[in-house]
């Protein structure tokens, strides 16, 4: 025996699976632009530092370290 959905559940899980897809898609390009500007780290920094904080522990995870270091050192360079 097939078991069917009503039309309410097709709705409402096709609902989720859009909404689930999009921040997927959203923190894989957060997390694109963060590892590959600066700028857009020290913008985020001033903004929303926790997403910052999230970002350097995922990369430190995945055995990237210094990232959280060189930030500092780079935006007191650029402002001399």
């Amino acid at each position: 025996m097939a078991c069917t959905l009503d039309p309410l559940a097709k709705k409402i899980f096709k609902g989720v699976l859009l909404a689930e897809l999009v921040g997927i898609f959203g923190a894989y390009f957060l997390f694109k632009k963060m590892n590959t500007s600066q700028g857009f780290r020290q913008t985020m920094s001033k903004k929303f530092p926790f997403i910052l904080k999230v970002y350097y522990k995922s990369t430190e995870h995945s055995g990237m370290y210094g990232i959280r270091e060189q930030d500092p050192e780079k935006r007191l360079n650029s402002k001399n």
